[in-house]
């Protein structure tokens, strides 16, 4: 399988995510709203509706090719500013046992985790570009690293 392929199948596994974490905040953004809040951050149903936009907007660039260098530094920093501010901190949800919040914050350190990961795959994204089969290629855009 030529690297172009591997490029193509990598950028569409890693656009579905924000896709998807895009169109939920921007359809239901209740819970997202209130995890912003929980961290302290102001007008959060605001925040949310601009973190959906990011999502949507750059994860279909990232599926379709479009300004991948640029859109893959973006998502890096803001898959490393979104994993310290929301999932390095430890949670506490009050009348919670003990032992689910220590699942909880099992999680949430692997939620943290995840998006240091994703960082890292999103950097060699933006390092070594869209591949040959994107609308950047199309555009005369495309060069390898």
């Amino acid at each position: 399988m030529s690297n172009n392929v591997i490029t193509l199948i990598a950028r569409i596994l890693l656009s579905f995510m924000f896709i998807f974490a895009g169109f939920g905040k921007l359809t239901d953004p209740a819970s997202t709203a209130g995890m912003i809040a929980g961290a302290g951050l102001p007008a959060s149903t605001a925040l949310t509706y601009l973190a959906g936009l990011f999502e949507l907007a750059t994860g279909l660039a990232v599926l379709v090719g479009f300004q991948v260098r640029i859109v893959g530094w973006l998502l890096a920093v803001f898959c490393v500013f979104t994993g310290v501010v929301f999932h390095l901190s430890p949670v506490n949800v009050p009348d919670f046992p003990a032992a689910a919040n220590g699942w909880i914050n099992a999680l949430n350190f692997v939620n943290f985790m995840k998006n240091v990961t994703l960082a890292g795959a999103y950097i060699m994204l933006a390092t070594n570009g869209a591949g040959a089969y994107s609308l950047d290629a199309r555009r005369g855009a495309y060069a390898t690293a």
